[in-house]
C-alpha cells in the first residue's frame, strides 16, 4: 500500500495544483516521477540496489524480459512467408528492443540520472522573494501542471493500449498470445500444452503491463527533466529583468544579485550538459527506432492498402512513432528557444551608466554565453528540434521510396 500511495502521489499533487492555481508544489514534477519509479521497485541506483532484494529483483526483470524478447525474435521465423505478419512482428520487436534497451541502459546510468534530478530540485532554492517572485512561482506552477496533464493523458492511452494488447487473443482468432512468440517444445500451442500456454499467457500479460507502466514513468521522468530546465531558464530571465527594480540603485546588492544569477546560469548549463550525457544513448536509440518504425509502418500500410484493417493498424503505428519523435523534438525546441531569451533579459538589465564595471562585465558574459542556444542533443546526432525532425521525415520518405522501387 505504501508503494501504491507513493505512485499516486504525483496525481494527487497534480490535481491539487489544477484545482488551486495559487498552490506552489513543494517539489518539481521530476521529483514525483522519480518517486513513481521507486514505487515500481525498478529504480536502479546504487542506493536502491543496496536495499533488501532490490538487486535480485532488477536482475530477475532483465532476465524475464530477455526471455520474452528472445521468444518474440524466434517467432519471426514463422512469419517469413507473409509480408504483413512479418511487418507486424518486426514492429513489435523493434518496439520491444527499444524498451529492453532503456531497461538495461538505466541499470548503468541510474546514478547519473539521480544526480540530475537532485540538481534540478535544488534549483528551486535559487528563487528569492521580491519583485518577480510571484511571476516565477506562476511559471513553476504552470510547468508542473503541464507535466501532470500530459501524464494523465499518457496514462489513459497507455492503459487502453495495455488492455487491448493483453486481451487481443480473446478477439483475434489467429492469435493465441499477446505477442507472436515461439517457445521450446511447442509450449506456445494451446492444444498441445494448455498449462504451459496458460503460464506463457500470464507471464506475457504481467511482464507487458509492468514494463509498459515503467516505460510510461521513465518517459515522463525524462521529458520532465528537460521541461524543468526550461522552467529554470524562465526563472533566470525573470530574475534578470527585475534586477533594477529589486536593487533600487544599491550597487552592493546589485553586484551580489548579478553574481548569484551568473552562478544560476552556469548551473543550468551544467545540468543540461549532464542530462545530455546521461541520456545520450537513449536519445540516439529514439531517433533510430522511430526512423525504422515510421518507414516500416508506412511501407506496410501501402503494401496492405487493399486490406483496410491491416492498413489502419500500421497507420496507427505510424502516428504513434511520429507522435513520440515530434514530442521529444518539441521539448528540445522549447529548451533552445527559451535559452535565447536569456540574452535579451540580460540586455534589459544592462545599464552602461550605472558605473558598476564588474556588474556590466558579468551581464556581458551572460549575453555572450546566451548567443549559443542550449540544446537537447546526443553527439554526433543533430539536436532534437522541429527542423531536424523535418529532416528525419525526409529521410524516412527517401528510404520508403527506395523500398517501393525495390518491390516494383
Amino acid at each position: 500500500m505504501d508503494n501504491l500511495q507513493r505512485f499516486l502521489q504525483f496525481y494527487k499533487k497534480g490535481w491539487n495544483a489544477f484545482s488551486n492555481p495559487q498552490e506552489d508544489p513543494l517539489h518539481i514534477s521530476t521529483y514525483f516521477a522519480r518517486e513513481q519509479m521507486k514505487a515500481l521497485v525498478l529504480y536502479t541506483t546504487s542506493v536502491e540496489r543496496s536495499l533488501p532484494y532490490r538487486s535480485l529483483w532488477h536482475s530477475f526483470m532483465v532476465l524475464i524480459v530477455s526471455l520474452v524478447f528472445s521468444a518474440m525474435c524466434y517467432g519471426l521465423t514463422e512469419s517469413l512467408g507473409d509480408l504483413v505478419n512479418l511487418g507486424r512482428d518486426l514492429a513489435f520487436i523493434i518496439g520491444a528492443f527499444f524498451i529492453y534497451f532503456k531497461l538495461v541502459y538505466f541499470h548503468w546510468y541510474a546514478d547519473g540520472l539521480d544526480e540530475v534530478i537532485d540538481d534540478l530540485e535544488a534549483c528551486r532554492h535559487w528563487l528569492r522573494e521580491g519583485p518577480g517572485s510571484a511571476e516565477a512561482r506562476s511559471v513553476r506552477h504552470w510547468h508542473f501542471l503541464v507535466m501532470f496533464l500530459l501524464l494523465v493523458v499518457w496514462s489513459f492511452f497507455m492503459g487502453m493500449f495495455v488492455i487491448l494488447l493483453d486481451t487481443s487473443p480473446l478477439w483475434v482468432a489467429q492469435q493465441s498470445l499477446p505477442f507472436h512468440t515461439i517457445y521450446p517444445f511447442e509450449w506456445h500451442i494451446k492444444s498441445k500444452h494448455p498449462i504451459a500456454h496458460a503460464l506463457s499467457y500470464v507471464t506475457q500479460v504481467l511482464v507487458l503491463s509492468y514494463i509498459l507502466i515503467w516505460l510510461l514513468v521513465i518517459e515522463s521522468l525524462s521529458l520532465s527533466i528537460y521541461f524543468e530546465i526550461t522552467s529554470a531558464i524562465k526563472v533566470l530571465c525573470i530574475g534578470l529583468r527585475h534586477l533594477p527594480e529589486k536593487c533600487h540603485g544599491d550597487s552592493k546588492l546589485l553586484n551580489r544579485e548579478v553574481i548569484r544569477l551568473v552562478g544560476f546560469h552556469r548551473k543550468i548549463i551544467s545540468i543540461l550538459d549532464r542530462t545530455n550525457e546521461v541520456f545520450h544513448g537513449t536519445l540516439k536509440m529514439q531517433v533510430i527506432v522511430n526512423l525504422f518504425l515510421v518507414t516500416l509502418s508506412v511501407f506496410q500500410a501501402l503494401v496492405a492498402r487493399k486490406d483496410p484493417k491491416v492498413a489502419l493498424q500500421f497507420g496507427v503505428l505510424m502516428l504513434l512513432a511520429l507522435g513520440h519523435l515530434s514530442m521529444w523534438s518539441k521539448f528540445g525546441d522549447l529548451v533552445s528557444h527559451e535559452s535565447l531569451d536569456i540574452a535579451q533579459a540580460a540586455y534589459e538589465a544592462y545599464d552602461p551608466c550605472s558605473g558598476c564595471d564588474r556588474v556590466n562585465r558579468d551581464l556581458c558574459f551572460i549575453i555572450q554565453k546566451a548567443q549559443y542556444p542550449m540544446q537537447m542533443r546526443a553527439s554526433p546526432f543533430p539536436a532534437f528540434n522541429l527542423i531536424n525532425y523535418s529532416a528525419i521525415l525526409h529521410q524516412c520518405y527517401s528510404i520508403l521510396t527506395l523500398l517501393l522501387n525495390t518491390m516494383d
